[in-house]
C-alpha cells in the first residue's frame, strides 16, 4: 500500500492585489500605531493589540473570507473583549484558567452569534495576560483599543477595498 500525495491547487494572487493588500495592512496598522505613538503617549492607554496583526491580514489580504466582513470584525473582537475582560475579572490570579477559558468562551460566543473572527480568540487571550496596562483598563478594554482600533481598520478596510479594482469589501 503506497503512500498518496495529494496536490492541492494554490489560488496565485496577483501582483496588483498583494500590493493593495500591503498597502491596505501598512496604512492599517500605521493608524493605529501612530495614533497610540503619538497621540497617547504618556498615558497608559494604547490603541494597537497583538490580534490586529491577524484582523490585517483577513481585511486586506482575505477580503473575500466570510471572517473577514465587518459584521465578523466588530462583533468578533468586541464580544471576545467582554469576554477576556469579565473571565480575567472572575479568576484574576488563576491565568491557567482563565487563559483557555476566556478563548474557548468567545469562540463558542462568536460561533452562537454569527460573528467568528479569528483574531477575537487572541483579543480575549490579551484582556486575561496582557498586563497590568491592560488588566487597569477593566472593560474601558472593551472600547479603547478593542472597538475603536477595530474601526479605524475597518475604515481603512472599507476605502482601500474601494480603491482596488476587483475587489469587493464587504461583500453582500
Amino acid at each position: 500500500m503506497g503512500i498518496y500525495k495529494i496536490e492541492v491547487p494554490r489560488p496565485v494572487t496577483s501582483k496588483t492585489q498583494i500590493l493593495w493588500s500591503w498597502i491596505g495592512a501598512f496604512i492599517g496598522i500605521s493608524a493605529v500605531s501612530m495614533i497610540t505613538q503619538f497621540a497617547l503617549e504618556g498615558t497608559s492607554l494604547t490603541l494597537i493589540i497583538g490580534s490586529f496583526g491577524a484582523s490585517a491580514v483577513l481585511i486586506y489580504g482575505a477580503e473575500d473570507s466570510p471572517l473577514a466582513q465587518p459584521k465578523n470584525l466588530i462583533g468578533g473582537h468586541i464580544l471576545s473583549a467582554i469576554v477576556g475582560v469579565t473571565i480575567f475579572q472572575l479568576l484574576p490570579n488563576q491565568l491557567w484558567l482563565a487563559s483557555p477559558l476566556a478563548v474557548a468562551t468567545a469562540i463558542a460566543l462568536m460561533q452562537f452569534t454569527g460573528t467568528l473572527h479569528p483574531p477575537g480568540g487572541a483579543t480575549a487571550l490579551i484582556a486575561v495576560i496582557g498586563g497590568d496596562n491592560i488588566h487597569q483598563l477593566g472593560y474601558t478594554y472593551v472600547l479603547f483599543p478593542v472597538a475603536t482600533g477595530a474601526l479605524l481598520m475597518l475604515t481603512i478596510a472599507l476605502a482601500v477595498n474601494k480603491l482596488a479594482q476587483g475587489r469587493t469589501y464587504p461583500k453582500k
